[in-house]
Formats: structure tokens, C-alpha cells, sequence
């Protein structure tokens, strides 16, 4: 997949952020990958954010290793759309920042 430049991307940064469902995210890593802006990264999924999952998304949690996507570098993100289309459980969205 070729990268896109900063001039291709859509926003200045801080506009849109991705925002990860958790319940949908295995922790491939795609994201970490295609993203020009290191805006991912995989680790283990908070404590807090596992109680927050019901019991079925507990269990794929488990059998996924227990990993997941967050965004610390949110805004970062130039909304260039290459993680919503490379992420194979559909588990990014981009949206528009507070």
C-alpha cells in the first residue's frame, strides 16, 4: 500500500481523531502499520476498559491475546483514512475533535 504524503492528508492535525471500538479491535496491528502519523500503537488492554465489556467481549479478548488499539497520539491524526480501511475487524472510525 503506498503512503500518502502530508499534502494528500485531509485535515491540519487535532480536527478528527480515530476512535477505536474496543469491542470490534483484535490487535493486528494494521493500524501501527499504515499509519503516517504514529498516531497507534498495541498493548495490552486496560484493566478499566475490560470491565467496561460484557462477558462475550471478554472472551474474545482473551482469545486475542488480550491486546488491543489505543491512540495516544490522537492528535496527530491528519484524517488521511488509511486505518478505517486497513483495519480488518472495521474497528476505527474517524471523528471530528471536541
Amino acid at each position: 500500500m503506498r503512503e500518502k504524503s502530508a499534502s494528500e492528508c485531509k485535515q491540519e492535525p487535532g480536527v478528527i481523531a480515530p476512535v477505536v471500538n474496543l469491542k470490534r479491535c483484535e490487535g493486528k496491528g494494521d493500524c501501527v502499520t499504515v499509519c503516517p502519523e504514529n498516531v497507534f500503537e498495541i498493548r495490552r488492554i486496560d484493566a478499566a476498559d475490560y470491565r467496561g465489556l460484557d462477558l462475550m467481549h471478554r472472551l474474545k479478548q482473551r482469545v486475542h491475546g488480550m491486546k488491543v488499539a489505543y491512540t495516544p497520539n490522537a492528535h496527530a491524526c491528519r484524517s488521511c483514512g488509511l486505518c478505517v480501511a486497513a483495519c480488518p475487524e472495521r474497528a476505527i472510525t474517524l471523528a471530528r475533535t471536541a
